[in-house]
């Protein structure tokens, strides 16, 4: 064979190892957006000299959550974490009280409880929603129970009517965990404002962000005033910047939960755009779901199934699959082909430190096997065209290669 043959069959071969670009790019499970004024809103803020907490965007935002949400007040935090400690201290926990929740959730629903020196009570989640049981709820009420935290899975709220009724019939104190919900609504009426309380998220692996950030948003009066003292280092200052005492000073516990003015301007912009960027969402959910619903599939799937009387707002879009061990081919199928596809939510029952602080009531079936099949597909704002890419290789799978 000649040199020249040899160069040329050479390249050949190596063109043959070599992945077309198309499948060498990557798509990540998420990536945030700057959709509007992000960088003139934290010029600006710089130019008016306030960094710190509780300037001027930070009451846009309280004007904007108050105005998405429905709820009669809002309060801006550092994280969703910060949140629900907020609610739990609000919620007066002590040691031997319980709080009723999902361990189909983040650690920081229940850490909030833990770290008040109370009990979280794991209940089961309903196969068809992925939220909490209300009849699991109704079951696992005790003299000790103080509140009941609701996660709104995946944006799609609970059923809040049946957690309501409940609260009312035992006077408990009824916390939405909203961190994936703002903008979706249950039989017409925003999260945010189904409970006493409510949390959101800004993490950057939300809908609308700041990098980290929450909110806690208030339905009664009564707990407005406890809020902002506790939000403010357990001082009453807020009152003082108001105007209504000469001082401030320390009245009660709390920390500091609010978060700068940087990161206040940076949500604002993002909040200003929460209807096209929720609707963009959506969008993509459907394209999704339709693609995945036409699928002549080899190998066993579940769509997600809305819950009835809600609407959600594209946070997330997942399939179950048949078991364990076709998730993790899946996932890895997935990632050989450059998209990265997670898992979510470990049960806290199960994990190391929810089996030394919590207890379970009934059986967590539901929870242990939607925990072991479900699998997140990529989701956010600027995903454009990589979504084809996204059904095209999962399709690939599901049909049996």
């Amino acid at each position: 064979m000649s040199d020249s043959s040899l160069a040329q069959s050479t390249r050949f071969s190596m063109e043959a190892l070599v992945p077309p670009a198309e499948a060498l790019r990557s798509i990540p499970f998420n990536k945030p957006a700057v959709v509007g004024r992000e960088f003139d809103y934290i010029r600006d803020a710089i130019h008016r000299g306030q960094l710190s907490g509780d300037g001027a965007y930070t009451q846009k935002c309280h004007a904007a959550i108050c105005a998405m949400s429905g709820a009669a007040h809002a309060l801006l935090t550092h994280s969703c974490t910060a949140a629900l400690e907020m609610a739990a201290i609000l919620a007066d926990l002590k040691p031997g009280d319980e709080v009723i929740l999902p361990s189909y959730t983040f650690v920081s629903t229940a850490n909030a409880v833990v770290l008040r020196g109370a009990t979280p009570v794991f209940v089961d989640i309903d196969a068809a929603t992925l939220n909490i049981d209300p009849r699991r709820v109704a079951e696992a009420v005790t003299p000790r129970t103080r509140a009941i935290f609701a996660v709104h899975y995946a944006g799609f709220p609970a059923d809040m009517d049946a957690l309501a009724a409940i609260a009312r019939k035992h006077d408990l104190l009824l916390v939405e965990d909203a961190a994936q919900a703002l903008g979706s609504t249950y039989k017409g009426r925003p999260a945010g404002s189904l409970g006493d309380m409510a949390t959101f998220s800004f993490h950057e692996t939300k809908n609308i962000v700041s990098g980290e950030g929450g909110a806690l948003t208030l339905m009664r009066p009564d707990l407005v005033q406890r809020a902002e003292i506790i939000r403010e280092k357990g001082t009453n200052r807020s009152k003082f910047m108001r105007g209504e005492t000469a001082k401030y000073t320390w009245v009660d516990i709390g920390s500091s939960f609010l978060p700068g003015e940087l990161i206040a301007a940076f949500l604002y912009a993002q909040l200003e755009h929460e209807p096209r960027i929720r609707n963009r969402r959506l969008s993509l959910f459907q394209q999704y779901y339709d693609a995945f619903a036409g699928i002549d599939a080899a190998r066993p799937f579940e769509l997600p199934r809305i819950p009835d009387h809600t609407t959600g707002n594209g946070h997330m879009f997942y399939l179950l699959l048949e078991s364990r061990e076709a998730r993790t081919d899946f996932i890895e199928f997935l990632k050989v082909n450059g998209i990265l596809a997670p898992f979510h939510y470990v049960p806290l029952h199960s994990s190391p430190f929810g089996r030394s602080c919590s207890r379970t009531s009934g059986e967590m079936d539901i929870t242990d096997d939607i925990a072991a099949r479900l699998v997140r597909l990529p989701m956010f704002f600027t995903l454009g065209q990589d979504a084809d890419r996204v059904i095209e290789v999962a399709a690939r799978w599901l049909g049996g290669e």
